[in-house]
């Protein structure tokens, strides 16, 4: 549980995704990058309801379901915003950094 507190919570108003994401340093983590992802919609934020999305090679699931138009808009998320999230999984920056970098998904209609 120590590394949902080092995560940044992302909310639909930062990201103009549907539902809240986490993403976060490496730390003694043995994977490679990857986003969670809150399964409602909203500001939630409920670490045994998520989703995992790994960032690379390209995005794609690795645990949990998403609707497929959720899917979409996380993995657009994710590749429009893949520098500054590996940047922050190396600790090239911080999280103030990261929040500076990241782009929001603008209307997916």
């Amino acid at each position: 549980m120590d590394e949902l507190f080092e995560m940044a919570n992302l909310y639909p108003r930062t990201t103009g995704l549907p539902m809240t994401v986490w993403v976060g340093p490496r730390g003694h983590a043995r994977h490679d990058v990857r986003v969670k992802v809150n399964l409602t919609h909203g500001n939630q934020m409920t670490i045994e309801n998520t989703a995992v999305v790994a960032v690379r090679p390209v995005p794609h699931m690795i645990a949990g379901r998403l609707s497929p138009d959720d899917e979409q808009a996380v993995f657009q998320w994710i590749a429009l915003n893949t520098d500054a999230i590996v940047a922050y999984w190396n600790g090239a920056i911080d999280t103030v950094q990261l929040a500076q970098a990241l782009k929001a998904l603008r209307d997916r209609r």
